[in-house]
């Protein structure tokens, strides 16, 4: 009898869904494929988390490709071909290839407590208040309030233990910080003759770092002599932008009794938060990367 006008076919059926399977699963590698980064370094290896700190899992062959499953701070989650996951930093997909800090919460932060061990630093004029403790306090306050926010932060150091000038911005540049933040508290040759708060920077590619921040030192009761650029290691000698802050001279009484009081210190640290807020967020206006 003959094929009833309008139908296809069973043959051509069979043919077209065998088309239309080959179409989707060509169109899916190809999606994949694309949709995957190609190793371009020689010393990438996946790790258990995203940070220099998780455990290796195993090393990447350069022109391996993977498929990004998530991306966190500098690092990916990815698959390898072999369905083994794991997290990647962007700088070992290749040289010029890193992710967009558009945020605070995408950031990596490096928090620099300066001096600490038998290393005091300054001292106050009265009790012989040093240096090393408020540096401390004041970082890990920092630090604290940066980490609700879901920025990834690491501290030189963490309790009172003596860091090498060396080692400080080498922990910036290990880690690829977005921001290297260094707390120190001034001294004048002679107590009591000099007063107020500095930021200092280095390089070119800090200083939008540090008129950010020191723009939000508004009412915290002492002056602001603004920002200048200093030649201190731990900004010198660094890849990342970086400042270091003077917020006050230890051996002013006027200016101790700030630095001592829990009120002064919070409103420095709400002011460099509120800073590295916009900075950040600055990035994803102008299209720029820290």
């Amino acid at each position: 009898m003959a094929q009833a006008r309008g139908k296809l076919p069973t043959n051509f059926k069979v043919l077209l869904v065998l088309l239309l399977l080959l179409s989707s699963i060509l169109g899916y590698r190809t999606y994949k494929y694309f949709g995957q980064l190609s190793v371009q370094t020689t010393s990438a290896t996946l790790k258990k988390g995203p940070g220099v700190e998780y455990r290796s899992l195993s090393p990447l062959k350069k022109n391996q490709r993977l498929t990004v499953l998530k991306s966190k701070y500098h690092w990916l989650y990815v698959k390898t071909d072999d369905d083994q996951t794991g997290w990647i930093a962007d700088w070992m997909i290749s040289d010029d290839y890193k992710l967009p800090v558009n945020d605070l919460s995408e950031a990596t932060i490096v928090i620099d407590p300066g001096h600490g061990g038998y290393d005091s630093g300054a001292t106050s004029n009265q009790e012989k208040k040093e240096e090393k403790a408020y540096t401390l306090a004041y970082a890990k306050a920092l630090a604290a309030k940066l980490r609700k926010a879901k920025a990834k932060v690491y501290l030189t150091r963490s309790d009172d233990s003596f860091i090498s000038l060396s080692k400080r911005p080498a922990l910036a540049d290990q880690v690829h910080a977005d921001a290297f933040i260094s707390f120190h508290f001034d001294s004048s040759p002679t107590e009591n003759t000099a007063s107020g708060f500095t930021t200092y920077y280095y390089h070119k590619n800090s200083l939008k770092l540090a008129q950010t921040l020191n723009k939000e030192f508004g009412a915290i009761g002492l002056e602001n002599r603004g920002v200048e650029v200093g030649n201190f290691l731990v900004v010198r000698d660094i890849n990342e932008p970086a400042v270091l802050l003077e917020m006050g001279y230890i051996n002013s009484d006027r200016d101790f009794e700030q630095i001592s009081s829990n009120s002064y210190k919070d409103t420095v640290i709400d002011d460099v938060y509120t800073g590295l807020e916009k900075y950040f967020s600055n990035q994803k206006m102008t299209g720029e990367r820290p």
